[in-house]
């Protein structure tokens, strides 16, 4: 028993300094590129630190275990459990980071139109995803269509993000790296060459972490008792969005909101169109009472943040943030009972 908790320890550690190296990385590129906070945020750091949470439910379903059925569940609950935790947890830990320093009715400042962008995005295409739930297996080809049209409105959003990136540079949103790049500090020079194998440096792991994490689950659910799609959908998330937490966390106690919230809410767009996409062609895509009840915490949590992005001129208030913390643990009371 020890050794797959050793295991998911072990390789948490590896996709945490994975993913610390690729967005390092990505920072110096979006600097070097001359692209929006908004762009290197809700673009190029979401869909860095979303690899893990990508590689998890990929490596499951198409070179998982021989046991089909524990690699379909891990790959649902890995695919519905990363914008559950983004728009909960991680959410309102980015808020209690800065409590102290900008007060229970503070705020938070993200770049209003980029923000407001991100979560009509995810959720147009989270309820999209939700709905195909209900859509027989053997209707192959309206699932198919469904899975397409996620993947097309991915791409309309990236369309978009970079439109608005020059303009946003022009008002002072342009991106800039905040610490030395990490091979940089090995005497090498800070270049395009440079950053881009720092970048596949980050990937390579980022493929071994979340490969090795997959046998710690299945090795843990299968003691503990619990399916493992209810272990994937409370553990595999802590574990592949530590990055989008830990970064979000630097970011907005550095005064950078917008890279601070992109990262979360770029993730979200991300997991909310590609990752179910895969879901609908790959696995049974089923209405279980813990997919359920994670898809409509998750609704929830992105149409709160939604509502108060509309209302509240001055930005996101921290209390309200805090409530979506409030909502994950509704989660776990619901699944847990």
């Amino acid at each position: 028993m020890t050794i797959y908790f050793l295991t998911l320890f072990v390789m948490l550690i590896v996709i945490l300094l994975a993913s610390e190296l690729f967005t390092n990385a990505l920072e110096h590129l979006g600097e070097k590129l001359k692209i929006s906070e908004g762009v290197t945020g809700s673009l190029f750091a979401a869909v860095g630190t979303a690899l893990p949470e990508t590689m998890v439910p990929l490596l499951a379903l198409l070179a998982g275990t021989a046991n089909v059925n524990i690699n379909e569940e891990i790959g649902v609950g890995a695919i519905l459990g990363a914008p559950l935790m983004l728009s909960t947890l991680s959410t309102s830990l980015m808020a209690l980071s800065v409590l102290r320093r900008r007060g229970f009715a503070g705020h938070i400042r993200p770049e209003r139109t980029g923000f407001i962008r991100d979560l009509n995005f995810f959720l147009f295409a989270f309820v999209l995803a939700a709905v195909a739930m209900y859509i027989p297996q053997q209707e192959r080809y309206i699932r198919a269509a469904l899975g397409i049209a996620l993947v097309l409105t991915y791409f309309i959003y990236i369309m978009l993000t970079l439109r608005a990136s020059a303009h946003l540079v022009q008002d002072g949103h342009a991106t800039e790296a905040g610490t030395k790049m990490y091979i940089a500090r090995l005497g090498l020079p800070t270049n395009l060459i440079t950053i881009l194998l720092q970048l596949a440096m980050g990937l390579a792991l980022l493929v071994y972490g979340a490969e090795g994490f997959i046998s710690g689950v299945e090795g843990a659910a299968h003691l503990l008792g619990i399916s493992a799609l209810l272990l994937s959908l409370l553990i595999i998330p802590i574990a592949t969005e530590l990055p989008e937490k830990i970064n979000s966390i630097l970011w907005i106690r550095r005064g950078k909101d917008t890279l601070a919230f992109g990262n979360i809410t770029g993730a979200m767009v991300f997991q909310g169109t590609l990752l179910p996409a895969i879901g609908i062609m790959l696995t049974p895509w089923q209405p279980r009472i813990e997919v359920l009840s994670g898809v409509l915490i998750t609704t929830l949590a992105a149409t709160w943040l939604r509502i108060n992005s509309q209302k509240h001129g001055k930005g996101l208030p921290i209390w309200a943030l805090l409530i979506n913390g409030v909502l994950y643990l509704a989660f776990l009371l619901i699944t847990t009972m």
